[in-house]
């Protein structure tokens, strides 16, 4: 039976965000420091003129703590609970380990970062948006089952995967993930579970040191995980290329009926952390072709994350031309 049609026209782009997210504060001399999200927004209002009204704002409710063992343990739940409210009572910066730090806003941000995630998948499969991003931090990608790792407290996209995965009618998720390092949690929740497949392309040899080739998958998840591991320092048409027959070869053994990015805008010419050399007209392209390549059977429904990116000001441009390109490719 098809699904109903929504009762008026999708907007182009929803842009979902909460301010919790602001206030998990990793300290200034941390690459992923509050002022990413606020280039991310002055951005977004510059571009105001060019963007045309075509995104829409959203403040969604914080995610419940019982929705992030969707994907998560109970024990990295109240870990990572326990460690924040440690930072409340001693009212400083705590570290779950040497890269990941937890702050007295940490517990809020984290609830509402996957809130964003879970109402952008069920406003984009409910026919309110075409296409959604979530601006939220603390980013989520190296978050694994039970662990908090490389600046990631929970994983955001995991969940919302499967979250979607619980709608009628969605019985297959493809993850697209060009963050400049690879996404190592994502791929740990899913690597047996054969509803969603996860494509990386990432700098290799770098941090953490997961995703190689051969790393395709088991059991039931063998072959629904595809890594591209990359040198630093190539042309940047190279990574396109590179990522999107890699999509071509997802798409050719599995036809999914939602598309998730995590992206990771850090893949830029002029990040302080990695060694990938995209611009802004190489992240538009790689949006447009997701987006065009998986519309047989996802039909336009993408929802993107934003992950790494630490030059604040390319991150912003970058930003822009993503939420461009997801109105433009879901048109």
């Amino acid at each position: 039976m098809p699904e109903p049609r929504p009762a008026t026209d999708p907007k182009p782009v929803g842009l979902f965000q909460h301010p919790a997210c602001s206030r998990h504060d990793t300290g200034w001399g941390h690459p992923e420091h509050q002022g990413r999200l606020r280039a991310v927004m002055g951005a977004l209002e510059r571009a105001l003129p060019e963007l045309h009204g075509d995104v829409t704002p959203v403040v969604p409710e914080p995610a419940e703590a019982a929705t992030l063992e969707l994907a998560h343990s109970p024990g990295h739940v109240e870990r990572t609970r326990s460690s924040c409210e440690r930072s409340v009572e001693t009212g400083q910066i705590l570290r779950l380990d040497p890269d990941t730090p937890v702050s007295p806003g940490s517990w809020e941000a984290a609830l509402a970062a996957v809130g964003c995630g879970v109402a952008a998948v069920d406003a984009v499969l409910d026919g309110e948006f075409r296409a959604a991003f979530c601006a939220v931090r603390p980013p989520g990608h190296h978050a694994t089952r039970d662990r908090a790792m490389g600046f990631c407290l929970f994983n955001n996209i995991a969940v919302a995967a499967r979250h979607a995965l619980t709608r009628p009618g969605i019985e297959r998720v493809l993850i697209v993930d060009w963050d400049v390092h690879h996404g190592n949690g994502t791929q740990d929740i899913f690597y047996e579970d054969s509803s969603v497949f996860f494509l990386s392309m990432h700098q290799h040899p770098f941090y953490p040191g997961t995703g190689m080739a051969d790393e395709r998958g088991r059991g039931e998840g063998e072959g629904t995980t595809l890594n591209l591991p990359m040198s630093a320092g190539l042309a940047p048409e190279r990574y396109v290329e590179t990522l999107l027959d890699g999509l071509d070869r997802a798409l050719a053994r599995f036809a999914p009926d939602l598309t998730l990015i995590s992206a990771g805008f850090d893949a830029g010419a002029e990040d302080p952390l990695g060694g990938f050399t995209l611009t802004e007209t190489d992240f538009t392209t790689l949006a447009l072709e997701v987006v065009r390549r998986t519309r047989g059977t996802a039909r336009n429904r993408v929802v993107s994350f934003l992950e790494g990116g630490y030059n604040p000001d390319e991150l912003g441009r970058n930003v822009v031309s993503h939420l461009a390109a997801l109105r433009d490719a879901t048109a």
